[in-house]
């Protein structure tokens, strides 16, 4: 996963940058920021400082969190990625606690039981560099590093392979994000653009890897999304990467289903054909 958790040196975690994704971890004891384009309404009117007690080393700390029901939704990717107007609230849903290191997705930043807050004392929070809370908003690149730090996190407590996925997907999205946001006037628009859209499919193909995995160990709910949703995800994801056999049969079950409501059922119609369409350009391409 060469890639993922790269740029946690700047937390004094550059040790970390090399872990894997899904495989255990062995026990601890074994050893830029761009300037935001003005708007009429500005970012930090959607924010506020909340704040946040922390479960491993309980000290008090205030992050800025998004103003519920302030910003509008404005649709959403085929992959579910929502889009609000004026805001990414993407950048904000990771929750770090700026003196031991430990961070998490915000629904699940207050649950941590004992042996995994000894993992992250011993693996993080021994070399993390405390950090000063001082921005009123994230950048792209500022977001990206507290994501990666929760999924370093994520690892060391070895949490459930549904939990990481989420990570991966959603900082698949971040990065989708970052790249609708460059400058095209930028000398090196094409070469930042280009690895922005590298490590989302890297981001990606990991969330296939661990919804995959989850999907045969876990129970749902799974992050808060039920099983038709995350079959959706799967299958966009996975035809995304040219798996058209597992794309496939989830969404022709989804369409079917019993359980999915009318709207994902007319979305998986819609992806049905997108892969139907696929299919036969991959293999009219094959015969030339």
């Amino acid at each position: 996963m060469a890639g993922l958790l790269s740029g946690l040196e700047q937390f004094g975690l550059s040790n970390l940058e090399s872990m894997d994704l899904y495989e255990t971890p062995k026990k601890a004891e074994e050893g830029d920021k761009g300037e935001q384009k003005p708007h009429t309404v500005q970012e930090q009117d959607f924010l506020f400082d909340k704040s946040f007690t922390c479960p491993l080393c309980d000290r008090e700390f205030k992050a800025r969190t998004v103003k519920i029901g302030k910003a509008k939704l404005a649709g959403s990717d085929l992959d579910l990625r929502p889009r609000y107007e004026q805001i990414d609230l993407l950048k904000y849903d990771v929750i770090m606690c700026p003196s031991c290191g430990y961070a998490a997705l915000s629904r699940f930043f207050k649950y941590l039981t004992s042996p995994q807050a000894k993992n992250i004392q011993k693996t993080i929070s021994a070399t993390f560099k405390p950090q000063k809370e001082v921005a009123e908003t994230y950048t792209y690149d500022e977001a990206l590093e507290r994501y990666k730090l929760a999924l370093a996190n994520a690892i060391v407590k070895q949490t459930k392979a549904s939990e990481k996925a989420y990570i991966c997907l959603k900082t698949a999205w971040l990065l989708r994000g970052k790249a609708e946001h460059l400058d095209p006037e930028q000398p090196d628009y094409e070469a930042q653009k280009k690895q922005c859209q590298e490590e989302e499919d890297e981001f990606l193909k990991n969330a296939l890897e661990g919804f995959l995995a989850a999907r045969q160990a876990e129970s749902f709910p799974m992050c808060g999304m039920d099983e038709p949703t995350v079959d959706f995800l799967i299958a966009v994801t996975a035809m995304r990467f040219e798996q058209y056999d597992l794309a496939s049969r989830l969404i022709t079950n989804l369409v079917t289903s019993k359980t999915a409501n009318p709207r994902m059922k007319d979305k998986a119609r819609d992806v049905k054909e997108m892969i139907v369409k696929k299919i036969k350009e991959k293999n009219a391409a094959a015969k030339k």
